[in-house]
């Protein structure tokens, strides 16, 4: 049996893998359409899952569990990408990045609801405290806010947790990289379709970091981050492990800044710090 702390250290690899999907991903939006990144991202990662349940002989899931694994594929295949792509259309990936901090009570939220936890009343406080703070962010006068873009960031938080707490149940007993292996091998017959009704008509204005953002979403956020994350959810907590989450923005913000050279406002920094400080009480009463 794994240990909480092998929970904590496989959620963290799954945060820092994680913090680098909407940079990237705001990279490959300026050569593919949000619609082909999405389908494209979740077809080779759904290559890559069944060559690697191939290799291992991985038996079929059960058929109770095709409710759980299509939670999955629309949340974390299918949901969060899709609505990610689509509000960097209209913010960058700095201001984009703090909603990430919404993502631990919405988590949380479905870990009361689909895996049967049960948080200490002062844990709903701090964690309402965070995501307060990051909704006053969205609402302030920031230069790259945009409602269009806040709002889908908001649906996007709220799939991906479903899809976290959803797939981190079933990780319980299928095992985390089968979980999203079987998710993403579940979407394949509509990501394909959408990847050829959406493919480019010519390759040649796509440029190379481009390309590098779309490898990166594919291999490394759809499906390497989730080996780490959905077993760190499964053996440490879902509602506990998740306030990692909170260190998301962290790395995301100084990728963002270095990389992509966007401006992080101050403004921004200060809510990040402020969501990860109701984060770390919340935890400790989680």
């Amino acid at each position: 049996m794994q240990s909480p702390g092998s929970g904590w250290g496989n959620g963290l690899l799954g945060v820092i893998i994680f913090s680098g999907s909407l940079p990237a991903t705001r990279v490959a939006v300026g050569g593919f359409s949000a619609l082909f990144l999405t389908s494209a991202r979740a077809v080779i990662a759904a290559l890559i899952g069944v060559a690697v349940l191939g290799l291992l002989r991985q038996a079929r899931p059960e058929r109770r569990d095709l409710l759980s694994l299509a939670i999955v594929s629309i949340g974390v295949v299918v949901g969060f990408p899709l609505l990610t792509a689509l509000a960097l259309q209209h913010v960058t990936s700095a201001h984009s990045i703090v909603f990430i901090g919404l993502l631990p009570l919405s988590t949380a939220i479905f870990a009361v609801l689909r895996g049967g936890e049960r948080p200490q009343p002062l844990f709903w406080l701090f964690a309402i405290l965070g995501s307060a703070t990051v909704v006053g962010f969205a609402l302030s006068n920031d230069g790259s806010a945009s409602i269009t873009g806040d709002l889908l960031m908001v649906a996007a938080v709220v799939l991906c947790g479903l899809g976290y707490a959803e797939g981190a149940a079933l990780s319980r007993r299928l095992g985390g990289w089968q979980v999203i292996s079987w998710a993403l091998l579940l979407a394949l017959p509509l990501m394909v379709p959408v990847a050829i009704w959406t493919w480019p008509s010519t390759w040649s204005g796509v440029s190379v970091p481009a390309w590098i953002g779309l490898a990166y979403v594919s291999i490394f956020s759809m499906f390497v981050g989730f080996i780490f994350w959905y077993r760190g959810l499964a053996v440490g907590g879902i509602a506990r492990v998740g306030q990692l989450q909170q260190l998301q923005p962290f790395f995301g913000l100084a990728l963002a800044g270095f990389l992509l050279h966007e401006p992080v406002a101050w403004s921004m920094i200060a809510a990040t710090a402020l969501v990860v400080l109701c984060v770390f009480f919340a935890r400790r009463f989680a």
